[in-house]
């Protein structure tokens, strides 16, 4: 390739990259239609989990012992950096044991 080309080569690269990092890109979630159940902690577990997951996602999971519960909120927090308080582990775990608790 000519020295000219290459330039007009590079300056149609360097067009579409700087195109698409500016592009706007949207996503459009579908309608959750499985709510959390009413009860204390939902107003805690909607907040804090709903942000990431549906609340389906939860009730579809296998019952889980309050230890494993917490297991999972804390790895939650930890490790995918759930935005939720430590505080409020405890209230979250005892609303999703009387959701979908193993006693």
């Amino acid at each position: 390739m000519s020295g000219r080309l290459w330039q007009v080569a590079l300056l149609a690269c360097a067009v579409l990259i700087l195109g698409a990092a500016n592009a706007t890109v949207t996503i459009k979630m579908p309608f959750d239609t499985v709510q959390f159940k009413p009860g204390p902690g939902a107003s805690l577990a909607t907040a804090n989990c709903a942000t990431c997951h549906s609340a389906a996602y939860i009730y579809t999971q296998p019952r889980l012992t309050r230890k494993q519960w917490t297991a999972e909120v804390l790895k939650m927090k930890k490790l995918y950096g759930a935005p939720l308080d430590i505080a409020n582990v405890d209230a979250i775990v005892n609303y999703l044991m009387t959701q979908n608790g193993k006693q």
